[in-house]
């Protein structure tokens, strides 16, 4: 995953007034570039809304089956923990809003009686195979 660009590209609109504020600040060096002011704004906000966030992930800890696996940021599923839930006969439910990375070295028809369903918003680094299988971009 280390090679893998985990950024992604958005479009918004945003007003020439405010656009031209932004401007004002890169050209005199406050920021590199819009994408620089945008990226810190934005994290500035997450920041800010920090509670709100624990809460909601909270809920959804709480709320959710004893087979879901939820998740916010990275997760990954390597070859070690899908064999150990093969094992142990259990099967999981994948929910979540970040980055889902399945290594390469997890056996695709293990992975298919372990992980019954992947419901991502974000992104999946894995086999096309896989992709493909669970319905994802």
């Amino acid at each position: 995953m280390a090679n893998e660009n985990l950024t992604e590209k958005v479009s918004v609109n945003i007003n020439s007034s405010t656009l031209s504020t932004i401007d004002l600040l890169v050209d005199n060096g406050y920021y590199s570039n819009r994408s620089d002011f945008i990226n810190q704004a934005l994290r500035r906000e997450l920041d800010q809304q920090q509670r709100t966030i624990d809460r909601i992930m909270e809920q959804n800890t709480r709320t959710a089956a004893s087979n879901d696996n939820w998740f916010v940021g990275l997760y990954g599923l390597d070859e070690g923990y899908i064999s150990e839930l093969h094992a142990q006969g259990r099967t999981i439910t994948l929910r979540g809003y970040g980055v889902l990375s399945i290594s390469g070295e997890v056996e695709p028809e293990m992975l298919y009686q372990v992980v019954k369903s992947i419901s991502i918003k974000g992104r999946t680094i894995a086999s096309d195979e896989i992709k493909k299988h669970y319905g994802l971009k």
